[in-house]
Formats: C-alpha cells, structure tokens, sequence
C-alpha cells in the first residue's frame, strides 16, 4: 500500500505542478479567461493561484507538511470554482453543462484532496522537514 500511496502522490503532485506551470510562465490565456469572467486583478489572481499549485504539488509529491500543500490546492480549488466555473449564472445550456461539470470536478477534487487530512504523518517516502 505505501507503492501505491506514492505514485497516486506522484501523479497528483505532477498534475499541480503542471498546472503551477501554466499558470506561471503560459499565463496569457488563462489571464484573458480570468478578465472575461469578471476577475478583478486577473493577472495577480492567476498567479496567486499558480502559487498555490506550485506549493500544493511540491508538498504532495515530496510529502512536506502536507496539511499546508492540503490547504493551498483546496483554497485553489473552491476559489476558481466559484469564480471561474459559476454555472448558476449562465444562461446557454451547453456553456452551463461545461461550467458545471468543471465546478463539480473541482469540488469533488477539493474532496478527495482533503481526505489526504486522514493519512497519518509522517507520510511513507516523504522527506520530513
């Protein structure tokens, strides 16, 4: 179990840290996204939350206080959702079902994300500091 508790923390902590990548240094799009959903800020807001899947994935896949990378991804993953996913505001039914799976996905995300509180610390193969 500690194998395979690992590379679903590798795979996790790549996917964030793929995500951090896009929004750090492939920002353009997303900040245009940001803007057209009515972000305030949106350049600071999408790296502000590149930083946080920067910081969440590290944590996950290195096992460095992990209730800290926990924190960022779902603060990460309910601020976007709520903000760039709002399916309840839109009123195209096509657009609406994308909104709303994205949302739904992420919170359910957000879920599995938080059951990572219930493994006992110090994770197998992490590096402690």
């Amino acid at each position: 179990m500690a194998l395979v508790f690992l590379l679903a923390r590798i795979v996790l902590g790549l996917y964030w840290l793929q995500t951090a990548y896009t929004h750090l240094f492939k920002s353009a799009g997303l900040i245009g996204y940001a803007n057209m959903k009515g972000v305030k800020s949106a350049k600071v807001a999408v790296i502000g939350s590149g930083l946080l899947a920067l910081i969440g994935g590290l944590s996950i896949l290195l096992g460095i206080r992990p209730h800290y990378g926990i924190a960022c991804l779902v603060i990460f993953l309910i601020g976007v959702s709520w903000k760039m996913h709002a399916h309840w505001k839109i009123e195209d039914p096509m657009q609406k079902m994308t909104e709303r799976i994205n949302f739904t996905k992420n919170i359910a995300l957000a879920a599995a994300i938080l059951a990572l509180v219930a493994v006992a610390q110090p994770w197998v193969y992490a590096l402690n500091w």
